[in-house]
């Protein structure tokens, strides 16, 4: 389950997440904003990151127009780690080596195709389990 979350700047963005979720066959939860009216990223982008740390949803993704303050938002909440990622090399290594359990991107920053690449890549990439990297994680959630 991918819990999904977005202002109105990152709403056309989300929607075709949405699309590309749902022809993957792929589960989410849609913790708004649910139109192109003006609004206040920091309650969507709490509710999605609360989702996935309470563990009713296992990833999640959130967008904003820069990606910049619905990250900020999301790494708030305990036990998140939400990686910007606006290129497929940051989103592979952030799950290789960080274990980030939460995607943001964009939606005034990319194209639907590159952000679509980077979805796919972000939650097709396992983590590495590697010990340094783990070690790393544990002084992060400290």
């Amino acid at each position: 389950m991918i819990a999904l979350g977005s202002d109105h700047g990152g709403f056309e963005l989300k929607e075709a997440v949405k699309k590309h979720l749902q022809e993957r066959g792929l589960e989410f939860k849609d913790f708004g904003t649910y139109d192109l009216n003006s609004c206040d990223y920091p309650e969507f982008g709490r509710a999605a990151a609360e989702a996935v740390a309470s563990g009713e949803c296992d990833r999640g993704i959130v967008i904003c127009t820069t990606g910049i303050g619905i990250s900020i938002v999301a790494n708030k909440v305990k036990g998140i780690r939400c990686a910007l990622c606006s290129e497929k090399t940051s989103a592979r290594l952030t799950r290789e080596h960080n274990d980030a359990n939460m995607l943001a991107m964009g939606g005034g920053m990319i194209g639907t195709v590159q952000a679509l690449e980077i979805v796919d890549t972000f939650l097709d990439t396992p983590f590495s389990e590697m010990e340094k990297h783990s070690r790393r994680i544990s002084k992060i959630e400290k």
